[in-house]
C-alpha cells in the first residue's frame, strides 16, 4: 500500500499535466506553426504502423562489427599499460571539454582590452615594460592553452581505447539518417578526414559494403595511420583486410580533379589550429565532394559552433566549376538560414545522442551515450528533399498530448503540444512514438494537392 506521503507526491507531479487538458491544452497546442497538420483522410503512412513513419530515424544500441572489437581488445592486451583506465578516462575528458584555439585577432583585442583597464585603474607613471607584463600575466590566466595533440603509439591506443566505439556509434547514426532517406543512394567512394582509428570506414562499409568500392583514409599522424591498419587486418600486421579497397595516406589528394561520393571529416576540425586552418580546409573537402560532405564533432557549444561555421561557408561557396552543383542541407537542418539555437538570447548547442555498447574491456561493460553534432550537406536542390522539422531534445510524452522541441524550415525553434483533437489522430501519434533526432511529418496542407499525399522522395 502507497502511504499517504508518497499519494500526495505523486498527485503534485501529476498536476501539471491535469492542467493542461482542457481549454489551457488547446492553446498550448497553438504553439504548432500552421503547417503541421497531416491529413487524416489520406494514406499519408499506406500500411505502415506509426512507430514506423518515415521521420524515424533513431537507432537501437549500436554494437562495433565483432572483428573491430577483437582487434580493438588484442592490441590493447599486446601492450598494457599501467592504469589504462585512468589514462582513457583522462583524454575522454579533456577531449570533451576542449575549445577552440583563441584567434591572434581576438588575442589583441583582449590584451587592448586589458592594458586600457590597467591604465585607468593603476598609476599612470608606470613603465612600458612593467605595463606590458601585467598584461601578459592577464592574458595567461583568462585565454584557454589550446595544444595540438601529438599521436605516437601509446596515446593512439588509449585514443582507440577511449573513442573507437563512441565514434563509430555516432558515425554510423549518420550514415544510417541518409541511407533511410535516400535508399537510392549507392557510394562508390569515400573519403575521410582525419581518419584516425579508422572507425569511419568500419561504419561506412556497415552500411554501404555491397556499393562502395574505395575507402581514402587521411591522416597526418603516421601511427595513427599504423593503428587503423592494423585494426584492419584483425590486429596484425600481416592478415588479410577485413575491408577491401581501403587505402591510407597523410596528405589529402591534390588533384582537384579527385572527387569522392561521400567525404567525411569526424572530430577532426577541432584538432587544427586556426580559423584559417579550418576555412581551407573545409572548402577542400567541399571541392572532393560529388554527393554528400559529413561534418561530425562533440556535442558541445564549440563543436556545434565550429560546424555551422563550416556550413555557411559552404553554402556561400561560389562553384568554380559549372560541373559542380551548389550546396544545400541535408541535415540536420530543415533550412540554410542562421541556426536558431545560435541566435537565441542563451544560446544551446545543437546535438543528438546515440546509445551504444562499448568494446568489453574490464572497466568498460555498461552501455553508453553517444552526445555528437552534426551538419550533412549535399550537392544539388533542397526542393528535392523533404523539410520536415527535426526533433532537437527528447520528446515529453504526457497524457493526451505531447511535447516536442522542433527545428522548422522557416528558421524558427518551436516548442509544440501536439493533440489528437486539435492535429489529427496521426500527426499526434507520429509525435508519441518520435525521439531526439527523428523528423517529424508534418505537412503543408496548402502545399499538398487534393491527391492522396505521398511520401516525399530524395534523390
Amino acid at each position: 500500500m502507497a502511504t499517504a506521503k508518497e499519494v500526495k507526491r505523486l498527485l503534485t507531479w501529476c498536476r501539471p499535466c491535469r492542467s493542461l487538458r482542457g481549454p489551457q491544452c488547446r492553446a498550448f497546442a497553438a504553439l504548432v506553426p500552421g503547417v503541421s497538420q497531416v491529413d487524416n483522410n489520406s494514406d499519408f503512412l499506406g500500411k505502415k504502423p506509426h512507430r514506423k513513419h518515415p521521420g524515424i530515424l533513431r537507432l537501437p544500441h549500436v554494437r562495433l562489427p565483432q572483428a573491430l572489437a577483437n582487434a580493438a581488445q588484442l592490441l590493447l592486451l599486446e601492450r598494457p599499460f599501467r592504469s589504462v583506465e585512468k589514462q582513457v578516462q583522462a583524454l575522454t575528458n579533456y577531449l570533451w571539454s576542449r575549445h577552440l584555439p583563441v584567434e591572434p585577432e581576438e588575442l589583441q583585442r583582449r590584451a587592448a582590452d586589458l592594458e586600457k583597464k590597467f591604465l585607468e585603474s593603476q598609476d599612470s607613471t608606470q613603465t612600458e615594460e612593467k605595463l606590458r607584463g601585467a598584461v601578459l600575466h592577464a592574458l595567461r590566466r583568462t585565454t584557454y592553452h589550446w595544444q595540438k595533440l601529438s599521436y605516437n603509439e601509446e596515446l593512439s591506443l588509449i585514443y582507440m581505447a577511449a573513442r573507437l566505439d563512441g565514434g563509430f556509434a555516432a558515425v554510423f547514426r549518420v550514415f544510417h539518417e541518409i541511407q533511410a532517406r535516400v535508399p537510392e543512394f549507392q557510394p562508390q567512394t569515400l573519403m575521410d578526414f582525419g581518419s584516425g582509428t579508422g572507425s569511419v570506414a568500419w561504419a561506412a562499409h556497415s552500411t554501404w559494403g555491397q556499393s562502395l568500392r574505395e575507402y581514402v583514409c587521411v591522416d597526418s599522424s603516421a601511427a595513427m595511420l599504423g593503428l587503423a591498419e592494423k585494426l584492419l587486418k584483425g590486429g596484425s600486421e600481416s592478415g588479410e583486410p577485413c575491408i577491401p579497397g581501403v587505402f591510407f595516406r597523410q596528405y589529402l589528394p591534390v588533384s582537384p580533379k579527385v572527387q569522392f561520393d561521400v567525404v567525411v571529416s569526424a572530430f577532426a576540425l577541432s584538432e587544427l589550429p586556426s580559423k584559417a586552418d579550418r576555412v581551407e580546409v573545409v572548402q577542400n573537402l567541399w571541392r572532393k565532394t560529388s554527393h554528400f560532405l559529413v561534418l561530425v564533432e562533440n556535442g558541445t557549444k564549440a563543436g556545434h559552433r565550429l560546424l555551422m561555421d563550416a556550413r555557411n561557408l559552404v553554402l556561400q561557396e561560389k562553384e568554380k566549376s559549372p560541373d559542380l552543383q551548389p550546396g544545400f542541407v541535408f541535415a540536420p537542418c530543415p533550412h540554410e538560414l542562421p541556426c536558431p539555437q545560435l541566435t537565441a538570447s542563451k544560446s544551446l548547442a545543437c546535438s543528438f545522442s546515440q546509445a551504444y555498447h562499448p568494446i568489453p574491456f574490464s572497466w568498460n561493460k555498461k552501455p553508453k551515450e553517444e552526445t555528437f553534432s552534426v551538419v550533412i550537406l549535399a550537392r544539388g536542390s533542397p526542393k528535392e528533399t523533404n523539410r520536415w522539422p527535426r526533433i532537437t531534445q527528447p520528446v515529453l510524452k504526457r497524457p493526451r498530448h505531447v511535447h516536442c522541441h522542433l527545428c522548422c524550415p522557416d528558421g524558427n525553434m518551436q516548442h509544440a503540444v501536439v493533440t489528437a483533437r486539435r492535429h489529427g489522430r496521426d500527426l499526434y501519434r507520429c509525435a508519441r512514438v518520435s525521439s531526439w533526432g527523428d523528423l517529424l511529418p508534418v505537412i503543408d496542407p496548402s502545399a499538398v494537392p487534393l491527391s492522396p499525399v505521398e511520401e516525399p522522395t530524395e534523390s
